[in-house]
């Protein structure tokens, strides 16, 4: 079987997929055509320095974040969704004509991409990070093992996380877009195994895939447990830090906590992408395990595609695939 690096995300309507020279977005139209927006990667992803572990794993992720809201943005301009959900035809926001009225359009959607990836960020951090330290904080009184506390923080934030899914994916608009995340699961799966790209053999593929970034997150929530741990609950080991300890005890306390986890999110994410970059290399009991909880949470953000979608992520994927097979070699 070969492991492949082509990796992608649902959008709108599509599937984006990326290897390791090109990115291509494919979104079936409402007038039923498929389009394809082919574009190259950045050199950022092709010097030795980004290429050191932990550092390419923290690359990858603010890299991915980018590519993503670009696919996001490229699908959405073909579509809106009426009060049912169901997707129709867009029209430019008043936003949209006003920033194209003062920029040209590269510099609008320029404008609009960044500050799409500064709102994502932020929601994120603050819905993921922020606010579980905030939440365990009240427990400060009743608790004072730090490791325990920990460990609380840790649950909360994957407490919130499972509830964030299982909310949205109530939602029609994204019950679709979980179906394209199946049909992008399948075809990879078809392409590993060495099967010509049809609907066919797409189809009979699983849609729950070991490398999925369902898993990262689930990797990143629980290596950020061990990470955190090192951080203290009691203001008096802040006070003992040399240089820093009388600044960091003359501000709130729960906001000293929540800089510093912010300091410690590139190397969460660095030490994620190791693990997972490892258990998509081998197949063994540890790497089943540290995958299972991620293909259990791919059955709420996957669902079966239907032919049409799966022809749509073909597409996006028959773009990206380098001439020489052993480029995309995971």
């Amino acid at each position: 079987m070969h492991r492949t690096s082509i990796g992608g995300q649902a959008v709108m309507e599509g599937v984006m997929m990326r290897g390791p020279h090109l990115i291509a977005t494919a979104v079936r139209k409402p007038d039923g055509d498929i389009i394809v927006d082919k574009q190259t990667l950045g050199k950022i992803r092709s010097g030795k320095f980004v290429k050191l572990p932990i550092i390419r794993g923290c690359v990858n992720f603010f890299d991915s974040m980018i590519i993503g809201v670009k696919a996001l943005m490229f699908s959405a301009q073909f579509f809106d969704v009426d009060d049912e959900g169901n997707p129709v035809e867009q029209k430019p926001s008043r936003f949209e004509v006003w920033l194209e009225k003062k920029l040209d359009s590269e510099k609008a959607m320029n404008v609009i991409l960044y500050c799409s990836v500064i709102f994502s960020l932020i929601l994120s951090i603050g819905l993921f990070i922020l606010l579980p330290t905030f939440l365990t904080g009240f427990l400060r009184p009743l608790i004072s093992t730090g490791i325990f506390l920990t460990l609380i923080e840790g649950a909360v934030r994957i407490f919130i996380f499972i509830c964030y899914l299982s909310l949205v994916s109530q939602m029609k608009d994204i019950k679709r877009v979980f179906m394209y995340h199946g049909a992008e699961h399948k075809s990879i799966f078809c392409y590993e195994k060495g099967l010509e790209l049809n609907v066919a053999n797409v189809r009979k593929q699983s849609r729950f895939h070991p490398r999925c970034g369902t898993s990262f997150l689930l990797i990143v929530m629980v290596i950020s447990i061990l990470v955190f741990s090192i951080i203290p609950w009691d203001e008096a080991t802040f006070a003992s830090i040399p240089g820093i300890g009388p600044w960091l005890v003359s501000i709130p306390w729960v906001i000293t906590r929540m800089i510093l986890r912010l300091l410690l999110l590139p190397v969460v994410a660095g030490l994620s992408y190791e693990i997972i970059k490892y258990a998509g290399r081998h197949d063994n009991a540890f790497t089943r395990a540290i995958s299972a909880p991620g293909m259990w949470f791919q059955r709420i953000t996957t669902n079966e595609p239907d032919d049409s979608m799966i022809e749509v992520a073909i597409a996006a994927l028959q773009t990206v695939i380098p001439e020489n097979q052993e480029e995309d070699k995971w």
